[in-house]
């Protein structure tokens, strides 16, 4: 796919995890091509084709700012927090979500186990719901 071929650093983009970002680094001769660091301070790597060095990603969660239609995406709010019992229950059942820095809405599976585990300690349930 090679969908970041022609990346440079200062490049805008947007991750579907956390928002906007701009690229700090370009390597030539790595399978991780590019690092963004997003509004947030974080600083992920990602492939030539869009994929974050962490969580089960096999799919693109970054872009290029400007081919970004963000009307299909999910940012609906939260209709009701769930007690921490009825989030590990859900989670048994691959029933729920998680709300992503970005404010998308995305399946339990696709994130990493440390963060989900760090929400649940922070006592963040109003960053789950039931999957819809």
């Amino acid at each position: 796919m090679s969908y970041f071929k022609k990346v440079k650093e200062g490049d805008l983009v947007f991750g579907l995890i956390f928002g906007r970002g701009v690229v700090t680094n370009v390597l030539s001769n790595s399978y991780y091509l590019l690092f963004v660091e997003f509004e947030n301070g974080i600083e992920v790597a990602y492939t030539i084709d869009g994929i974050p060095n962490w969580g089960n990603f096999e799919e693109q969660t970054l872009f290029y700012r400007e081919d970004v239609c963000l009307e299909d995406i999910d940012f609906s709010p939260l209709d009701k927090v769930l007690s921490k019992k009825k989030i590990i229950k859900l989670r048994e059942k691959n029933k729920l979500e998680v709300r992503l820095y970005s404010g998308i809405w995305k399946n339990i599976k696709l994130v990493e186990d440390s963060f989900i585990q760090d929400l649940l300690e922070k006592e963040n349930y109003h960053l789950f719901r039931k999957k819809k």
